[in-house]
């Protein structure tokens, strides 16, 4: 059966990619190169199963970090989960992990599925995954090389919402609260999440960037009361949980309460909120997204700019400004126009600046007459330079602010060399 080939052989590829540390969608490619249907064939041994949940997670931002809180708030209710951690949202990287869950016939091992899906694959996934839930996080300006305007993401975010019979929205952002009202008209059930406003005065997302239609807010399953630090407070039901975040942030106390209020809708009078909240507590940062690594002997935290509003809110967020940066940015940000949108009062100086968008960022620096230490365009000689400066009395505090791309290399030379999405 070729079912079989591709499993053999994607799990061949995946030992591979895991020893040189790289790559995590080359398994998948191979299986669906394969067995081009490998993805139906797995799903439809789902589908039979008619009580299992079945969740896809989409958004501008915050899907990894969601999607890690839900899967870890499942598990404590008893499930075994079945995921895409970190990133892996394409098909193929969809494919890559099944690959380590599935039989050499391509059965499932698991008793709920939920799943992180690029907003633009999202539309055509959701046609071979059939899912039960779906949750629609934020719409923001993001990745317009990718993506154009805003609208079209509305659009892709929309279809996805449109694939699934319970809909659950952030009831914080205009756009997927407008999309909410859209689907609720259509016969979905249409649930939501939200922040209340003493525990973000100034707000958390921009305006809306598309759709006008939003009404009041219908009463949401969980809402953010309190958020101090890595310290959140969630409310579900009359019920207060404390919550550790993976990062400082209202957006991560966001993702927090989407995961509870997504653990009460699968799990029903039978969810133990409890269990999920010390769950989620566990839950490390993504790869990347405020994580602390090693670095030339001590800890170096790691910010990822995606687009404006993460690369905004993670600023926000810094509890001081960084006593040794490191920013490093190259043509995985193709347009980094919106730089100037970005309110960089949270930082003083650059210690050592790298990439092939070095220069542009240097142009916004010195508009904010923001210091920078060294200028170096190769980012191997720039980070050993960052090493060689920071001194003893900077090291608690040291910061490396980096696009996705400049992110994955930076961990792979650090020794990290676990596979994103596995």
């Amino acid at each position: 059966m070729r079912i079989v080939l591709a499993v053999v052989l994607g799990r061949f590829v995946r030992l591979i990619t895991r020893l040189r540390g790289g790559g995590s969608a080359l398994p998948g490619w191979v299986a669906l190169r394969v067995f081009p249907r490998f993805l139906e064939h797995v799903m439809a041994g789902v589908h039979r199963h008619e009580s299992m949940p079945v969740i896809v997670v989409t958004g501008s931002n915050g899907k990894s970090t969601t999607t890690g809180m839900i899967v870890a708030a499942l598990e404590a209710n008893g499930h075994r989960v079945f995921s895409n951690p970190s990133g892996g949202n394409l098909p193929q990287g969809v494919a890559s992990s099944m690959l380590a869950s599935v039989s050499l016939t391509g059965a499932l091992r698991a008793t709920a599925v939920v799943l992180e899906l690029d907003e633009a694959y999202g539309p055509r996934l959701v046609e071979i995954i059939k899912p039960t839930h779906a949750l629609l996080l934020n719409v923001q300006v993001d990745q317009l090389n990718r993506f154009f305007e805003p609208e079209r993401v509305i659009e892709m975010v929309t279809t996805i919402g449109r694939s699934a019979p319970v809909v659950l929205v952030n009831d914080a952002d205009d756009n997927t609260r407008s999309i909410g009202n859209e689907l609720s008209a259509s016969g979905h059930e249409v649930r939501g999440f939200d922040v209340a406003e003493a525990a973000a005065p100034d707000g958390v997302y921009d305006a809306s960037v598309g759709l006008q239609n939003v009404v009041d807010k219908p009463h949401p399953i969980a809402v953010v009361t309190g958020v101090t630090g890595l310290a959140a407070t969630v409310t579900v039901s009359g019920s207060s949980f404390d919550i550790s975040l993976p990062a400082p942030g209202v957006h991560y106390a966001i993702d927090a309460a989407a995961a509870l209020a997504m653990t009460s809708l699968v799990q029903g009078s039978e969810a133990n909120l409890a269990a999920a909240a010390q769950a989620i507590s566990s839950v490390k940062p993504v790869y990347g997204r405020g994580e602390s690594v090693l670095a030339f002997g001590a800890p170096l935290t790691i910010i990822m700019m995606k687009n404006f509003p993460s690369l905004q809110a993670n600023l926000d967020a810094l509890e001081q400004k960084p006593e040794s940066l490191y920013l490093a940015v190259d043509e995985g940000t193709p347009d980094p126009s919106w730089i100037y949108d970005v309110d960089l009062s949270a930082i003083d100086h650059v210690d050592v600046l790298t990439g092939t968008k070095a220069w542009q960022w240097e142009t916004r620096l010195a508009y904010e007459e923001i210091s920078v230490g060294l200028i170096e365009p190769d980012p191997t000689t720039a980070f050993a330079a960052f090493g060689q400066r920071t001194t003893t009395r900077a090291q608690p505090h040291r910061t490396a602010i980096v696009n996705y791309e400049q992110m994955m290399d930076l961990r792979r030379e650090l020794g990290y060399r676990e596979i994103e999405g596995e």
